[in-house]
């Protein structure tokens, strides 16, 4: 069957974007491995890609006729992936998925976005009843009972050119922060892909605070911040100046009409560094008549990014919500835990990012040259469906 597959997916990260040695040598720190490191590698990234998000799913496919169309050399059962993401190690993933935007970035994936942008947002995902793991945080009732665990984690994600990319996620333990974890997440990212990759960081209201903008500031990175209630004073000075005065642009923007206003004369707050503050508000009206207004700081100079091109930084905030945690945990099962162990989390997490980029460069950029319309993702789940049933005998007639 022409078209794709799943061995041709395979093959397309292999050479395409130079992950052959990676699915080889993962960072397998299992003493005397009896299954090859890349059967299971593989097998969870194509089940992931596949929507066949747990242990026991991806058993399954192994332990069917589709395995030797997955592209998978032989079967074994769940607790095999239990005991090899126990092991295996998150830094070794990591740095694939750095090579795989880098490699992406060469090749013009992102191409008609002048500038790249990083998302940082917290989410919790994995409730559980069972005895806690170190990255458990106890949930209680109102007296105070534990009665459930659930795990945080803060997730980055790659934006521009029309693709939205998540690729790390730092989960943290019960007493620590989701801001503190995201500019943990951000320094790493930033380590990883090298100096000057991104241009701006876009985060929601509550990473509206010093030390969170000098870090970004101080890897190179603008910052692009939601203002909400937690700096009252700017956003008083921001309502004074912005709410007696008409719009400085209206725009047709992607089919909605966009107020704007924006002034970069702010005074910052006392613990701020930055000579001054820059404020853009927008009032963006669906055709339904629906409003939404909100207001967002940066460091950028107005003459450096116009109006317009701020407003869709700030929008951008919302690919982390609809391409990351809204796809991961309807689709992807982020919320399912295959196995309760703080490795093992952390290592379906990632690979679960590594599958939908795999799915989206394969997706939006390989199969999508020419003029043809881009397949949506369940489109290409069910191509990949077809494949796996097995091949027809030949015709004796």
């Amino acid at each position: 069957m022409k078209g794709p597959s799943p061995k041709h997916l395979k093959s397309f990260v292999e050479s395409s974007y130079h992950l052959a040695s990676y699915l080889y040598r993962p960072g397998d720190g299992r003493p005397q491995p009896q299954i090859p490191a890349q059967a299971l590698l593989w097998s969870v990234l194509v089940g992931q890609i596949l929507r066949e998000s747990s242990f026991h799913a991806v058993e399954a496919l192994v332990r069917s006729p589709a395995r030797s169309q997955l592209g998978v050399a032989r079967r074994f059962g769940d607790d095999a992936l239990a005991y090899f993401t126990e092991r295996l190690d998150p830094a070794v993933t990591r740095r694939a998925m750095a090579e795989v935007l880098r490699q992406a970035k060469r090749k013009k994936a992102f191409q008609g976005s002048r500038r790249l942008g990083l998302i940082v947002d917290g989410t919790g995902a994995g409730r559980c009843h069972v005895q806690p793991c170190s990255l458990c945080h106890p949930v209680g009732t109102a007296e105070l009972e534990v009665v459930t665990y659930l795990h945080h984690l803060s997730m980055i994600s790659l934006v521009g050119g029309g693709l939205t990319l998540p690729f790390d996620v730092e989960p943290y333990p019960a007493g620590d922060t989701e801001v503190a974890a995201s500019t943990r997440l951000l320094r790493r990212a930033v380590e990883d892909l090298g100096p000057r990759f991104a241009d701006y960081v876009v985060a929601d209201g509550l990473y509206a605070r010093a030390p969170f903008l000098h870090a970004a500031g101080d890897l190179g990175l603008h910052a692009v911040v939601r203002l909400k209630g937690s700096l009252p004073e700017l956003q008083a000075q921001a309502e004074a100046r912005f709410g007696p005065s008409p719009p400085s642009r209206v725009a047709q923007i992607d089919g909605d009409t966009v107020e704007l206003w924006d002034a970069d004369d702010f005074d910052p707050w006392d613990a701020l560094r930055w000579p001054t503050v820059r404020v853009l508000r927008y009032r963006q009206h669906k055709p339904d008549g629906t409003v939404f207004q909100a207001d967002w700081l940066t460091d950028y100079p107005s003459h450096e990014v116009s109006s317009h091109a701020l407003y869709r930084m700030a929008k951008s905030r919302w690919g982390i919500e609809n391409q990351g945690f809204n796809v991961n945990k309807t689709h992807h099962a982020m919320e399912h835990v295959s196995h309760h162990h703080a490795n093992s989390l952390l290592l379906q997490w990632l690979l679960l990012l590594l599958a939908l980029m795999i799915e989206r460069l394969y997706r939006l950029r390989y199969l999508h040259r020419g003029t043809h319309p881009a397949l949506s993702a369940i489109e290409l789940v069910r191509r990949l469906r077809l494949t796996l049933g097995p091949p027809r005998p030949p015709d004796s007639s």
